[in-house]
């Protein structure tokens, strides 16, 4: 009999140089081709359909675990928490089928704060799940987010994400550090990614001739955005910035062959791009026991 819904944690370990990444998914939200913008739902159907993907969207979610020698765990996002339905908040149990103890994590990188992406940072209702941890996140991003004049000025409609964004940080008063790009920390550098939000950031890893890109959330629905993608999403706070450094991202990526990794590429989450005629395709990496 299927146990799909007391599922394993999705955890898997990569070789980074010296480093270890471990990709750990948090589950998926369950999205509609309503969530789709910039072309028809039913050219947004069909892309599906040819993906061998359902109609009613799961959208992956994933964080990542970065350790190596003589450094403390960092992750980058903290997956949902309890914002979310029983698909979500699987980070936790990743972290402890990593060995990690979520005490031992120094830093946080946020990509951006959704609360897909933030809210895991609450272990309880004003409890912070990494007590020792630093949080970084873009100088723009902060202040779009957390500033009060901003939440008096956001739609009604937006001011829930605004809440869960200033409650999932709150217990790290203090200890948020932003940042406008350049390197955050050893081996790690910010890319700004303007345009899903105003500071959402990507994360280039490097560790010698080694290297990988976590794009954050260039990329939601690859089915769909991989082959079109002026495709775009309803949370894009700039929907024309959004697609535009899409079509940037895409292009180099593919141009340079760089080793890639997202936040909603579905698990493991680690490949390549590859143009496909005008448009492009997802080449997941080669996993193998040995790494």
């Amino acid at each position: 009999m299927s146990n799909a819904r007391n599922p394993l944690a999705g955890v898997l370990r990569w070789s980074l140089g010296d480093l270890t990444i471990t990709v750990m998914n948090d589950g998926y939200l369950q999205g509609s081709l309503d969530l789709v913008t910039g072309i028809p739902r039913d050219e947004a159907g069909a892309l599906q359909a040819a993906g061998f993907r359902a109609q009613d969207p799961r959208i992956t979610l994933n964080a990542f675990l970065i350790t190596g020698p003589g450094r403390k765990p960092l992750l980058i996002d903290s997956g949902m928490g309890s914002f979310g339905g029983p698909t979500l908040g699987r980070v936790p149990a990743a972290l402890q089928a990593a060995g990690v103890a979520p005490e031992s994590i120094e830093t946080v990188l946020l990509t951006h704060l959704h609360p897909d992406h933030a809210g895991g940072l609450l272990a309880g209702d004003g409890v912070a799940a990494y007590p020792n941890a630093e949080l970084v996140v873009h100088a723009d991003e902060a202040a779009h987010w957390l500033d009060d004049g901003a939440l008096a000025r956001a739609p009604e409609e937006a001011k829930p994400y605004f809440d869960m964004a200033r409650k999932a940080t709150a217990p790290y008063a203090g200890r948020l550090r932003t940042m406008t790009g350049g390197t955050v920390a050893p081996g790690i550098e910010a890319i700004p990614l303007p345009g899903h939000t105003p500071g959402h950031t990507g994360y280039r890893i490097t560790s010698g001739d080694a290297s990988l890109l976590m794009w954050a959330d260039i990329v939601h629905l690859p089915a769909i955005q991989f082959k079109q993608p002026e495709a775009g999403m309803v949370f894009d706070t700039d929907g024309d910035q959004a697609r535009a450094v899409r079509r940037r991202m895409l292009d180099m990526v593919a141009s340079d062959r760089t080793f890639v990794a997202g936040a909603h590429l579905e698990f493991p989450a680690l490949g390549y791009v590859a143009r496909d005629g005008a448009a492009y395709s997802f080449v997941p990496e080669l996993w193998v026991a040995a790494q």
